[in-house]
């Protein structure tokens, strides 16, 4: 489904490309009849009203668009994406495109709001966030014509390109060092469990704690603060609980400290703590947490970049990983477990 030019209308019009400009902005210049005439076919192209007229001159809207499915509790306090939208726009910045944001706590709404786009001519293409098992969304662009890149992966899928961060070595990075910090009891607290990219995470941790020789287990929040602390609560009253907590985000991870200190567990004495992607907050937290450093800035340019060239009809990879490193980070959160009494826990 090709968008109409300028050019596409005026020849179906029989006109000059500055008549349909003059026609479809309201100017003067040309005569009522043509303005009609002009109106219509572009109806009938399957125009409509609400881009900008300087788009027709070449089908671009100079814009790529993301819609962040996402609770606005998470995206008030988690660092993630506005560090992935920095990202996004310093590699915009080199170009004339930009960033159109919307956000959609409903996913159900998702799709609307791409027919929307697409019908008003906003966007050139999409940067596709939070992939879930069965997702519809892939399906939709496809149907609508607009090029899309995923956030995550590695996917295979050629006809959606991926872009990721190869996460598998940092998980084991983790797991290495709680094992030779002496934990034998380490529970990850994940996001969402719909989400693909956490269930490839999920895979990644339990195949890295076989080989680490470590007993680990996943459970699923919904990386609020909230999330986090109910969580971190209820692992904590286990018999035995565990000695190591792996948070999928640094938010959940600091509300875990406070629910350690009010019920009277040490971090790190008798709890160790470990957030996934390090954060101002990571930094500033009593202890510091240990943390997994990621390039999430690098990532989001890196989806600009391969949309760009996917829009611009070049070839492009069916996943691209960034090269920027993945780290762990180390703080003050980590150490040898000493035994926790029952009685602290309550």
């Amino acid at each position: 489904m090709k968008r109409p030019t300028i050019l596409d209308i005026a020849r179906a019009a029989g006109v000059s490309k500055g008549a349909v400009s003059f026609a479809l902005n309201g100017r003067p210049g040309v005569s009522e009849q043509t303005r009609a005439r002009v109106k219509a076919v572009a109806e009938q192209l399957g125009w409509e009203a609400g881009g900008a007229a300087r788009t027709l001159s070449d089908g671009r809207a100079g814009a790529v668009g993301l819609v962040v499915g996402r609770h606005p509790d998470v995206l008030d306090a988690e660092p993630f994406f506005m560090t992935l939208i920095a990202g996004i726009q310093r590699e915009l910045g080199t170009g004339p495109a930009s960033l159109l944001l919307r956000v959609a706590e409903d996913r159900e709404n998702e799709p609307a709001i791409y027919r929307q786009w697409y019908a008003e001519h906003r966007v050139d293409g999409i940067l596709l966030v939070d992939l879930l098992t069965g997702d519809p969304r892939p399906d939709v662009l496809a149907e609508l014509g607009l090029p899309a890149v995923v956030l995550g992966g590695p996917l295979g899928r050629p006809e959606l390109p991926s872009v990721w961060i190869d996460d598998s070595a940092a998980i084991g990075a983790v797991l290495e060092h709680f094992a030779a910090l002496g934990h034998r009891r380490v529970l990850r607290v994940a996001g969402p469990e719909r989400l693909a990219h956490t269930q490839a995470r999920s895979a990644v941790f339990a195949e890295a704690a076989t080989r680490a020789g470590i007993p680990a287990w996943t459970v699923h929040a919904d990386y609020t603060e909230a999330g986090g602390a109910t969580t971190a609560r209820r692992a904590l009253r286990w018999r035995p609980p565990p000695t190591a907590m792996l948070f999928d985000n640094d938010v959940m991870a600091v509300a875990a400290l406070g629910v350690a200190h009010a019920l009277g567990v040490s971090v790190p004495g008798e709890l160790s703590v470990i957030a996934w992607d390090d954060s101002v907050l990571c930094r500033l937290a009593r202890p510091a947490l240990t943390a997994v450093r990621r390039p999430i800035g690098e990532y989001g340019a890196l989806a600009v970049s391969v949309l760009r060239r996917l829009i611009d009809g070049r070839d492009v990879a069916a996943d691209t990983r960034t090269s920027a490193a993945v780290q762990l980070v180390h703080r003050a959160s980590t150490a040898p477990p000493r035994p926790c009494h029952a009685s602290q826990v309550v």
